[in-house]
């Protein structure tokens, strides 16, 4: 700022930041990413409303994965969409199956929106799944809107993949992404659409009518953060997956109430359907006798039924305490 970076800017995005972009998105790719398919955002939120603008009109579907992410039927409303929630299976880590989503599509679907890793499931598609999903949407036409926010955070032996990676999907692969989670940044807004180079031409006169640029001294730290390793990311990337490991252990032995390691994000999903609860009563009985701060599952879509989304923003010591309150409120209703 004292640089004088606080000027108008270009409406794709500094050159530095869209450097740094094209040099992540190539080691990525294994594939050149040219800095002209990008353009910066301030935030995923932002890059998905302008992604929704650019692809669909009215009357058009799109598409997603439910339970999916509480501002998606927002987000594709106001871009005169219809959304069509698609259930993920929660007995199978809810990962969205290809031939449900064949099943989905009519003759108005016009795009799919997805979140891998996937907030609030925590579930992390596969490149064998992210192909056979690629397909169908090739077979049909379909755009591929990918929220890739949760990204760097994925645990065990799940790694992430993106439609974008695959060839023949680049040029119908709209990616959304931003350094909220993956550098712990949500308040500078510093966000992200990658895709083809026509797709980016097509949008830019979008961006820039709703934002006419951004400031330039916060793409200096976002370029500043895309090229530098930072040690606080590997490690806050380990903290939340102690964090998942310790919620799961303190909720093995309930009899009521279970919750499976997630494979990504930051967040657990609690089956609570043995309580004979919906989600929303059992959040609510939580907060109200015992105090502990949860999300029902059905905020996130009917696939998140019997679920609550548990955050794992708190250290393992309050973790406990939670496991212990919540295994209590769920024996009284055994």
């Amino acid at each position: 700022m004292r640089a004088g970076r606080t000027r108008y800017t270009s409406g794709r995005g500094e050159p530095e930041f869209l450097s740094a972009l094209s040099r992540n998105y190539t080691r990525q790719t294994g594939r050149a990413i040219a800095p002209n398919q990008f353009l910066f955002l301030p935030g995923t939120q932002t890059a998905l409303f302008a992604a929704m603008m650019t692809v669909i009109d009215h009357g058009d579907e799109v598409l997603m994965s439910d339970p999916y992410y509480a501002t998606y039927e927002g987000v594709i409303a106001a871009a005169g969409g219809i959304a069509v929630p698609v259930k993920a299976d929660p007995d199978h880590g809810f990962h969205i199956k290809a031939q449900d989503l064949e099943n989905a599509i009519t003759p108005r679907a016009r795009a799919l929106l997805l979140n891998s890793p996937g907030n609030p499931t925590g579930a992390v598609l596969n490149a064998t799944e992210i192909a056979a999903i690629g397909k169908v949407c090739a077979a049909h036409d379909l755009w591929i809107v990918s929220d890739e926010v949760y990204a760097t955070l994925t645990y065990g032996n799940h790694k992430f993949a993106s439609p974008f990676d695959v060839p023949e999907l680049e040029k119908r692969t709209v990616v959304v992404s931003s350094l909220s989670k993956s550098h712990a940044m949500p308040g500078f807004r510093c966000g992200w659409i990658a895709a083809s180079e026509e797709f980016c031409a097509r949008a830019l006169p979008i961006t820039e009518t709703m934002l006419f640029g951004s400031q330039p001294f916060l793409e200096d730290a976002a370029a500043f953060a895309l090229q530098t390793e930072f040690p606080e990311v590997a490690e806050q990337k380990a903290t939340y997956e102690r964090r998942a490991r310790a919620l799961v252990e303190g909720l093995r032995k309930a009899r009521m109430v279970s919750a499976r390691m997630p494979e990504g994000g930051m967040f657990v999903m609690m089956d609570v359907r043995k309580t004979g609860l919906s989600g929303d009563e059992f959040a609510r009985r939580l907060l109200a006798e015992e105090a502990v701060v949860t999300m029902p599952g059905e905020s996130f879509g009917a696939g998140g039924a019997g679920h609550v989304r548990v955050a794992l923003t708190v250290g393992e010591d309050q973790i406990a305490e939670a496991c212990r309150r919540i295994a209590k409120l769920a024996e009284t209703l055994a």
